[in-house]
């Protein structure tokens, strides 16, 4: 019986390390396998990462390529812009006209100047009142977008037109405009 039990012992230890060591020479393989992956996965990424880079190389030259064109648009621009000798005058008579043509009625303008350092321009805020209907007050405006020349406005406020009761829906509208002039 002893020997029984040592012959089963000795078994099961057998066993147990045979176990013990395909489970050591499986765990090496797999960790192989893995390594092989991750460089295989790395060596991907590092593919991705250097079309990414050639692309935008690529996209910088164009900018590089692009640079004289929009310098030259960047000089039509500013050669568009009303010189500041005749920009009040030109800007007054734009101003007139487009509220004409929208229907109402320009009741003053106020113009400041502000120095843009560095670049020759001056930037020209413009505070407008308007007298009129909505719908002339919204064609204003939206000529005022479409126009050729640069007219941010700033602020719009509207109030009734209490000052003729005999007209129905009419706005008196207080317009702040930047626009900008060529420096002389």
């Amino acid at each position: 019986m002893r020997r029984e039990f040592k012959f089963r012992t000795r078994t099961v230890l057998f066993i147990l390390t045979a176990l013990l060591i395909a489970d050591v020479a499986l765990a090496a393989y797999s960790w192989n396998l893995a390594s092989a992956q991750t460089a295989q996965q790395h060596l991907e990424i590092l593919k991705r990462n250097r079309k990414l880079l050639k692309a935008d190389i690529d996209y910088a030259k164009k900018i590089r390529q692009d640079i004289p064109a929009i310098q030259k648009e960047c000089d039509e621009y500013e050669r568009s812009m009303f010189p500041e000798s005749t920009g009040y005058s030109s800007v007054t008579a734009e101003l007139s006209a487009i509220a004409a043509k929208s229907g109402l009625h320009l009741d003053n303008r106020s113009f400041r100047a502000n120095e843009v350092k560095g670049h020759g321009f001056k930037e020209i805020s413009i505070d407008a009142s308007v007298r009129g209907n909505y719908v002339s007050v919204v064609h204003f405006l939206n000529a005022l977008q479409r126009s050729p020349n640069l007219y941010s406005v700033e602020a719009l406020s509207a109030r009734s037109d209490s000052q003729n009761q005999g007209a129905r829906d009419l706005l008196h509208v207080s317009v702040h405009l930047k626009t900008y002039f060529r420096a002389a």
